[in-house]
Order: C-alpha cells, then sequence, then structure tokens
C-alpha cells in the first residue's frame, strides 16, 4: 500500500496483512533496500502513515552498539530512556501554527514493553528489559571519545533512529515500544574491533530470526484498549488565542 502523507513520501510502501489474528502493518524505515541514512529518513511521513492506516501501536527495530560490558554482540534491549544527540531531525508535526510541549518523561509505552519482556522471557531470549540509547545523527559512527562520553553519561547503548520516531509516534497518540538489537562495542573498548559495516550486518543477519519471533510472540498479547501514551496529545498543545 503506496501512502502519501502531508509531510511527503514515506520511506515505503506499507505491507498490510496479518499474523495469526492480529492485523499488522510493516514499514521499512530505511527503505526496502536500506537506501535511506538516518538522517535523511521522513521520520514524520513514516509516522503519519502508520497512524493513517489504523496502527496504534508501534514495535520498532533498531540497531545498536553497547556501550556496557554486561550488553554483548547479539543481546536484545528493551530501551526505556533516551538522549538526543541529533541535530538534523524534525523532531515535532508541530512546527507552524501551534507549540506542542509532549510529555517524555517516559517515553516508551510501558505496556508494551511489558508485552516485550514477557514474550523474551518465554522464549527465553537474552535480552536486558530497561536500556538509556544516545541517538546520535550518523551516518557515520562514534569516535573512541564521544563513545567514552557516552558511557560517562551513562548511557547502554548508541543507535541512530530512535529520535525524533518516538517523539513523533508520541505526538501521534500512537504507543511506541523499541527492540535495541546489540551489534557492537562501539568504539570505547580497548580489547574488541571497534564497529564497522560487516560487523553489524553480520550481527544483525544472525539475529533477525531472533527478533521475528519476539515480535511474533508478544503480538497476540498486546492490549488494544486505550493507553496513557495515546492521550499525552490532548493537553500538550498550545492553540494560538
Amino acid at each position: 500500500m503506496v501512502v502519501e502523507t502531508p509531510y511527503g513520501s514515506p520511506s515505503s510502501a506499507i505491507i498490510c496483512g496479518a499474523i495469526g489474528r492480529v492485523p499488522v502493518a510493516i514499514l521499512s524505515r530505511h527503505g526496502r533496500k536500506h537506501s535511506i541514512h538516518p538522517s535523511a529518513v521522513n521520520y514524520r511521513a513514516n509516522v503519519w502513515a502508520l497512524k493513517s492506516v489504523g496502527c496504534m501501536h508501534v514495535l520498532a527495530t533498531t540497531a545498536c552498539g553497547s556501550l556496557k560490558e554486561a550488553i554483548k554482540p547479539g543481546h536484545i534491549v528493551l530501551l526505556d530512556q533516551f538522549i538526543d544527540r541529533t541535530s538534523k531531525r524534525t523532531a515535532t508535526f508541530y512546527d507552524e501554527g501551534q507549540v506542542c510541549h509532549i510529555p517524555m518523561s517516559e517515553p516508551f509505552c510501558p505496556r508494551l514493553r511489558q508485552d516485550l519482556e514477557e514474550a523474551a522471557r518465554r522464549l527465553a531470549v537474552e535480552y536486558h528489559r530497561s536500556g538509556t540509547t544516545v541517538t546520535i545523527e550518523g551516518p557515520r559512527f562514534s569516535s573512541k571519545a564521544e563513545s567514552r562520553l557516552f558511557r560517562s553519561w551513562g548511557c547502554d547503548v548508541v543507535n541512530m533512529t530512535t529520535v525524533p520516531e518516538v517523539a513523533l509516534a508520541r505526538e501521534a497518540g500512537v504507543c511506541y515500544a523499541a527492540v535495541a538489537i546489540c551489534t557492537d562495542y562501539d568504539s570505547w573498548h580497548d580489547t574488541e574491533a571497534p564497529v564497522s559495516t560487516q560487523m553489524v550486518l553480520h550481527i544483525l543477519e544472525q539475529s533477525a530470526e531472533t527478533v521475528i519471533r519476539l515480535l511474533v510472540e508478544a503480538l497476540p498479547h498486546i492490549e488494544l484498549t486505550r493507553c496513557a501514551c495515546q492521550e499525552c496529545i490532548e493537553t500538550s498543545v498550545i492553540h494560538p488565542k
């Protein structure tokens, strides 16, 4: 399904179908051939397109580099916080005419995160139940100094796509959770090779089946009742007098 939005075209056509009895819509953030780099992703169009076809819950996947020894390549992290280090991306739907101050103290839907955690336990998947990601602009990887700085901030992983996607989902009244697949130790580790594209692709290929199993296992347990994530926008917009 090709969807046009007020913000232009999304990254890909949306594939609509069902997994079991659960209706799903799949959108490729970087395009079907992974041809769109992180800063060029039309995040607003992607979120708008998903909402326009009826999606009220988004389960996102994202590759990440580990900033902690205990988070090993191949592990899954269920993100619960972020730090924004991007600078080139439009981070709101309300950039003209109205101002939106959307709450972000708990950026990721607690109910969706619980659904994912319970699914991971049932499948005996190696996972971390929480984690703070620092989202960088990319597409380059971090310098060693940057990587060590992020560690000093207490961040658990580093990625390039969570922001502004998570904030736009909240503005759209959509529940959002992210499954982060750890592919490397970024650039800080003294005894591990620094991150490379080949390293990321290798671990992603190894982890793909596990991540798909996790998402499929979680889907039937998602509550469709209204969630607080979907209500924040109702009191966040300042209407001009």
